[in-house]
């Protein structure tokens, strides 16, 4: 039997060099951005598959539908101005599509106005920053679109949704908060106009998880499930979205801690992984995956890792299900490799697990330019990605042999 006195053996095994290589490979233009259904994430699974492989796991795939999900098809060209002069704005940064919008791919001119104020007809309608989206339609016959304000990150970028509200009647546009106020003050003193299409298609496209197994459990053996999405929101026309962070550090965690855990755990531990697709579109693949698993009468104990990108402070962790031992668990393993942990909210695939009965934690432990261009991966911290593969592996390492009565101040209290 293998002890836990090996630990220590393991944990040196941990290279940071080799995450940052696979975020490389994930983040770079010829997987273009992996959104669910794309050749990117077709060129991405391919070469995952291929690494699960070379580690002699048994890998097999698996397909699921996925619905409506949104597609720039093409980058759209918004200009706006008043008697003082005009501009174009950028794209991605000054405006974006809304994921709510309309799919107008010609473009409309019209007068601004403010919405719930003035006469839609013709007009763009800018939507104060306190009024909600839904409230903005209550009177919006024959206008040319609507114009939301969005933050964005410290970089200037807006970020993109995959998830969201179906689409609504109108355009919609975003801006940047600078110039939404430009726009709001032009509407107010009846001046300005703009100009711009929503090209936003919504395209029924084919999910793939991919599973592997490196362990078979003993009868009534613990069996762990080391979970990360590898889907991104894809690139759109003209505009790269690297998804380093998101998610291509937790799938990096994921391939170190399967590298290293098949001849270190104790005898009679399961041990599988799932890299996932579609958790931006709603965590599809990960429910499909626990209806699956539910439905097998399987129980496996599950880690996901989503975002490892910068360690700042604690590394924070939601457990789902019956999961107050493997919290437990976590938490030692925390104390052990010297990663503080703090309970805090991780939406992501592990609430479809947990949401299944299954017990199931999720670990963020930071990503930089959510969302947008400068998610690159240059912005992770190799210290945080083997801090966090360091945490995984004496997780599960030890989730076999310590007892199940280990109380942890983030474990849950039920």
């Amino acid at each position: 039997m293998t002890g836990p006195g090996n630990l220590a053996g393991l944990l040196e095994q941990v290279s940071a060099n080799r995450m940052t290589a696979t975020i490389a490979t994930l983040a770079a233009a010829p997987m273009a951005g992996r959104r669910v259904g794309s050749a990117g994430g077709a060129a991405a699974r391919a070469w995952l598959a291929d690494q699960l492989t070379a580690l002699n796991a048994d890998v097999r795939t698996e397909d699921f539908p996925v619905r409506a999900v949104p597609q720039v098809y093409q980058a759209p060209t918004i200009s706006w101005g008043t008697r003082s002069g005009s501009e174009t704005l950028v794209f991605g940064r000054q405006v974006a599509i809304h994921p709510a919008s309309a799919d107008a791919s010609s473009s409309r001119h019209g007068t601004l106005g403010v919405a719930g104020k003035d006469d839609p007809a013709g007009r763009w309608l800018v939507v104060p920053a306190e009024m909600g989206l839904f409230d903005a339609y209550r009177d919006t016959y024959g206008a040319a679109g609507l114009l939301v304000r969005r933050p964005v990150d410290a970089e200037g970028w807006q970020f993109t949704m995959l998830a969201g509200p179906d689409p609504g009647p109108l355009p919609v546009l975003t801006l940047d908060p600078d110039t939404h106020h430009a726009v709001v003050a032009a509407a107010d003193a009846g001046d300005g106009w703009l100009a711009g299409a929503t090209p936003l298609r919504r395209d029924d496209v084919t999910g793939t998880n991919i599973h592997a197994r490196l362990r078979q459990p003993f009868p009534g053996g613990a069996d762990l499930l080391l979970v990360a999405h590898y889907d991104g929101v894809g690139d759109h026309p003209g505009l790269r979205l690297p998804g380093a962070s998101d998610n291509a550090t937790g799938v990096a965690v994921v391939l170190e801690a399967a590298r290293i855990l098949p001849g270190g755990l104790p005898d009679g531990m399961g041990l599988s992984v799932a890299l996932l697709d579609a958790e931006e579109i709603g965590a599809l693949g990960s429910a499909h995956h626990a209806t699956q698993l539910r439905a097998a009468g399987a129980a496996p104990l599950v880690i996901n890792v989503d975002g490892a990108g910068r360690l700042d402070g604690a590394a924070v962790v939601e457990g789902g299900g019956p999961a107050h031992r493997l919290l437990a668990v976590l938490d030692q393993a925390g104390r052990h490799v010297g990663v503080p942990l703090a309970a805090g909210p991780v939406a992501s695939d592990n609430r479809r697990y947990g949401g299944a009965g299954f017990a199931a934690v999720g670990i963020g432990a930071g990503m930089g330019g959510y969302h947008s261009p400068a998610d690159t991966p240059d912005k992770v911290d190799p210290a945080t990605l083997a801090a966090i593969a360091r945490l995984v592996v004496a997780t599960a390492h030890l989730a076999a042999t310590m007892s199940a009565r280990l109380s942890s101040p983030i474990g849950d209290k039920r």
